[in-house]
């Protein structure tokens, strides 16, 4: 009795296994989008650092753009020129250079400038000292000072 209940779960699961490949098969054909090889490309140089600083909500999304010619090349604040370079050859468009952007805190963030509101004795770590109690400054989007924005960007962009 059990090797026949085994049997009939197996034939079933299987069978069901089988039918949903297959439209899942015939619906990738159907549905299938072709895709502007450029854009692969582009991406491959975009930095993929996704910080929206180009208004796009990732580099894939810039690429998509960019490719359609919707936004300038310059649009992207974290390219390098050697990689506009190459996308303008990809693109065939003259490659121009952009604007690099600086952030910028309105309190200047710094120790010397902020006013403290308490002396913060803990972890050396920005995320620790902002959880308890907010951080030490004043400025609530005055830097912490203890470099974890430093190690965390991987375009080398800040330093202390």
């Amino acid at each position: 009795m059990e090797v026949t209940s085994f049997l009939i779960s197996v034939a079933s699961m299987g069978s069901l296994g089988a039918l949903f490949s297959a439209g899942l098969a015939v619906a990738n054909k159907k549905l299938h989008v072709e895709e502007d090889p450029r854009i692969v490309a582009v991406l491959e140089w975009l930095p993929g650092a996704n910080c929206g600083g180009c208004g796009y909500p990732g580099c894939a999304n810039f690429a998509e753009n960019l490719v359609a010619g919707r936004v300038e090349l310059s649009g992207c604040p974290v390219c390098d020129d050697y990689s506009r370079a190459e996308i303008a050859a990809i693109l065939g468009i003259d490659a121009t250079s952009g604007e690099k952007l600086i952030a910028r805190v309105m309190c200047q963030g710094g120790n010397n400038e902020a006013a403290l509101k308490a002396e913060y004795r803990g972890i050396e770590n920005c995320t620790a000292a902002l959880l308890l109690g907010g951080g030490d400054k004043l400025c609530e989007y005055g830097c912490l000072g203890f470099g974890d924005c430093i190690e965390a960007c991987p375009f080398d962009a800040m330093y202390m």
